[in-house]
């Protein structure tokens, strides 16, 4: 069994950052490989620069964005494409 690295990243305000955590929620637990995830604040210094190009929410697979999505952000901001859904999280973990 492979053990994933899974991270939300997101900045407060994001209206979608909650959604983004439900779905993880609902996975986490339930999909083998899938056991506890990391989360990066992008409002937060402490974030690592490698994290700063991503839009809010966005959800992490061993470093892939599951929606295989880029998720190239100019600026931070709200992804056009919301939160992605536990299935789509779930597709991401079987890959």
């Amino acid at each position: 069994m492979k053990k994933h690295t899974i991270e939300l990243v997101y900045f407060d305000g994001c209206p979608n950052a909650e959604r983004a955590r439900e779905s993880l929620q609902a996975v986490v637990g339930t999909t083998e490989g899938a056991a506890a995830w990391s989360e990066w604040n992008l409002s937060d210094e402490a974030t690592p620069e490698r994290f700063r190009r991503f839009g809010s929410p966005t959800v992490l697979v061993d470093g892939e964005d599951v929606t295989g999505s880029d998720g190239r952000s100019a600026a931070m901001a709200c992804r056009a494409d919301g939160a992605p859904s536990a299935a789509v999280i779930r597709a991401a973990l079987s890959r």
